[in-house]
This record gives structure tokens, C-alpha cells and sequence, in this order.
């Protein structure tokens, strides 16, 4: 991974299937947030949804794993993930956009 001084790192990750009107952006923050990451999920006009998680290895690493199942109403086909650097400043909190 691609990790700061700090030992934080961002992972950029693009959901597809049945991941938009399925509240995974919602839940995705909920358990990023529990998590203790900060960044966003995103849909996108492709029908996938846009996640940057910033934060521990260990936390970045649990939500990847998430990420793969979702929430109940969802469908994932398939997650695709890229070390990305750390945006400076971090973001402050975990968004829904």
C-alpha cells in the first residue's frame, strides 16, 4: 500500500453491480466511520459506486473486505482497488456525495 509518515494510507476503489438506489453509500459511510476513515463514496454515472478510504492499513484493509458484500439490498459484481497517495490535506470526516 502506499502509506504516509503517519502510517495512513487511501485506497481508491470502484464498486459495481447492483450498488446505486441500495443505500450503499450511506452504509458504506456508516461503516467506514466506525471504522475511524475518513473520504467518501461516490456514485458514478456508470451505474458504480466510488469509494477513497484514508486512514489506518488495518481499518483501509476491513472496509475493502466490506466493500465486497455491502449492504442486504446490494449486489457486488465486482470491487477494483488502487493504492492512491494521501490527499493533503485529508479529508475531515467520511461524505456521502
Amino acid at each position: 500500500m502506499n502509506a504516509d509518515a503517519h502510517g495512513t494510507e487511501a485506497l481508491r476503489c470502484r464498486v459495481t453491480g447492483r450498488v446505486q438506489g441500495v443505500f450503499f453509500r450511506a452504509s458504506t459511510q456508516r461503516r467506514a466511520v466506525e471504522l475511524g476513515l475518513v473520504g467518501y463514496a461516490r456514485n458514478r454515472s456508470d451505474g458504480s459506486v466510488e469509494v477513497l478510504a484514508v486512514g489506518a492499513p488495518a481499518a483501509v484493509a476491513q472496509l475493502r473486505t466490506w466493500l465486497a458484500e455491502g449492504p442486504p439490498a446490494a449486489r457486488v459484481s465486482a470491487v477494483d482497488c488502487e493504492p492512491v497517495p494521501v490527499p493533503e490535506p485529508p479529508p475531515r470526516d467520511f461524505g456521502v456525495r
